[in-house]
């Protein structure tokens, strides 16, 4: 068994509490396929409301034949205190790559200055026979995400009557 971690953090000059806003909820699935459709196709929700225990289908645009085409995720920790959420893969997507565990933390960390960082984790186990798979590994999405959303939450600042689109 093999296992680790990568992480990516952005820093934006935004309140923490105005990014939570989008990440902490299920905005965030609503917006990303229409903010980067080369990302997510779809993002649909299975069963919940948003809370831990929510559980949504994640579909990828097509792409080569080796990568996962979709996935579902759980929401099993959602700090509303801390801005975190924690998501693991429990169906599909890189369990069927051999791996026995990938799972994607999000950490909205407020700063003395009124800014704040997106740290977005990505934890994983793999086993053995399919190490090579931890290749496919790459925090390169939930970058583009992050900056993504940071534009979309400044761009709605700026024309509020857009906000409820």
């Amino acid at each position: 068994m093999e296992g680790g971690s990568l992480w990516h953090e952005l820093e934006t000059d935004l309140p923490a509490a105005d990014v939570w806003e989008v990440y902490g909820g299920l905005a965030i699935g609503r917006l990303i396929p229409q903010l980067l459709p080369h990302v997510l196709s779809k993002v649909e929700l299975v069963e919940g409301d948003g809370g831990v225990g929510t559980i949504l289908l994640v579909t990828f645009p097509p792409q080569g034949d080796s990568e996962p085409r979709s996935y579902k995720e759980k929401f099993n920790v959602i700090d509303n205190e801390k801005y975190i959420k924690e998501a693991e893969t429990i169906e599909g997507g890189f369990l069927d790559l051999g791996f026995r565990k990938h799972l994607m933390r999000i950490e909205i960390v407020g700063k003395e200055d009124g800014k704040s960082v997106i740290r977005s984790t990505v934890e994983y186990e793999v086993d053995a026979e399919h190490a090579k798979n931890v290749s496919l590994v790459s925090t390169q999405a939930l970058a583009s995400v992050a900056e993504a959303i940071t534009k979309h939450i400044k761009e709605q600042k700026k024309s509020p009557e857009q906000a409820t689109e």
